[in-house]
């Protein structure tokens, strides 16, 4: 059977801030916005590095309103 880490690699909140080049809280707000998903483990949120992947990938189209991350 794969180990949980085999399928999917999570970030902690300043990891995820750092490669989307946004804070902290910016990552927090997204977070409540249901924008970013999360995996609770323990008292820890963490961000699936799938998501973090998703979003960097997004390209908007200038007026389209697809794609658009508020973050």
């Amino acid at each position: 059977m794969k180990q949980p880490t085999e399928c999917m690699t999570l970030r902690l909140w300043p990891e995820a801030a750092c490669a989307l080049g946004v804070s902290r809280s910016t990552i927090y707000k997204a977070v409540k916005r249901g924008e970013i998903p999360v995996v609770k483990i323990g008292g820890r949120l963490l961000v699936p590095k799938a998501a973090l992947a998703r979003l960097l990938m997004v390209e908007p189209q200038p007026g389209s309103g697809v794609g658009d991350v508020h973050l």
